[in-house]
């Protein structure tokens, strides 16, 4: 008998078709039909019944309610690095395998991004274009869209997990001093070879010209890591560029930062209250605001799907995800 499978998204065999195939093969899938985000209510509906389900980071929390409406689920795969959007304490409870998609095509994508955002938001070029679309370009000036000089700059890294340590590498080559803020330490080679130091919080705030955010959404701890204090720590010529996740930054902090330019701009690939944003922020011109496509490549999102796929069937074919979260359900 083939297990049950509820996906909360479309469109998964365009993008690992081999591996939706697979999954097609093994399982009786259900799928939510719609292009939109899927409700906590049909959320609950779909997992009734259901062997395993296929999520996405954007979906509702996955909270113990949901997870005990799916009685006989056996695996939560998610498509995306985060899990903080699921109760893995419930799922670990229950015996549930849940897994996520971490991967280095993953990683360069989003640093790709990171760096596209950087200076998107230090040149202005969003800015720039909207003036010339709406006409209000009227010829060179010598004191126009003037932003910020990269080389020889401090960039500071919140995070330096994989893109972190890409977007390190990838600062190499405009000599910039680069410090990093985590938990956990580097290798000591890693911070040779990026020529990186490991530094608190709030001296990197203070002497960086561009912080970038990396880190995972823990509760407790990083949620609203950059708040109103840590925004107050920063100079007012420096940058900030979230492709972590919405609630590390205290929207409405920044809001108030950006409007007052107490730091000079921001770029958001991630959102507060995602897709919703927060009040003023769309009247800035010292913002760029982009919809969660930090990891768009084709490479990237195949990379996504294939192992969220491999995650599911490994589970119900009862072996250990290669990608378990919960790793207390490891035998």
């Amino acid at each position: 008998m083939k297990s049950k499978v509820f996906v909360t998204r479309k469109a998964l065999d365009k993008i690992a078709p081999d591996d939706y195939r697979e999954m097609e093969k093994e399982c009786e899938l259900e799928i939510f039909p719609e292009s939109r985000i899927i409700e906590k209510n049909e959320l609950l509906s779909g997992v009734k019944g259901k062997d395993g389900v296929l999520i996405s980071v954007g979906d509702p929390y996955f909270d113990r309610d949901i997870i005990e409406s799916g009685n006989n689920l056996k695996t939560i795969a998610s498509i995306g690095v985060a899990f903080s959007h699921i109760d893995t304490e419930t799922a670990t409870e229950k015996g549930i395998y849940v897994s996520n998609t971490p991967s280095q095509d993953i990683a360069s994508a989003v640093a790709e991004a990171t760096w596209a955002l950087l200076l998107a938001v230090t040149k202005r070029i969003v800015e720039g274009d909207k003036d010339v679309r709406d006409g209000r370009f009227l010829g060179w000036g010598p004191a126009d869209y003037i932003g910020a000089d990269i080389p020889q700059g401090t960039l500071g890294i919140v995070g330096f997990g994989r893109i972190g340590k890409m977007v390190a590498k990838m600062a190499m080559g405009w000599d910039m001093k680069v410090l990093y803020a985590d938990e956990i330490p580097a290798d000591p080679e890693a911070e040779r070879e990026l020529k990186a130091e490991r530094v608190p919080l709030e001296q990197l705030l203070k002497e960086s010209d561009f912080v970038t955010l990396h880190c995972p959404l823990i509760p407790g701890k990083t949620f609203h890591l950059i708040g109103d204090k840590e925004l107050s720590l920063m100079k007012p010529s420096a940058y900030l560029v979230n492709v972590a996740r919405g609630p590390v930054v205290d929207e409405e902090a920044l809001v108030k930062h950006l409007k007052a330019r107490k730091i000079a701009g921001a770029a958001l690939d991630f959102f507060e209250n995602e897709p919703a944003l927060s009040e003023g922020l769309t009247e800035l011109d010292n913002v760029v605001l982009t919809p969660h496509l930090a990891s768009a490549t084709w490479r990237a999102r195949r990379s996504y799907v294939s192992l969220a796929i491999q995650n599911l069937l490994a589970a119900l074919r009862g072996q250990v995800p290669p990608n378990l979260v919960n790793e207390e359900l490891r035998k």
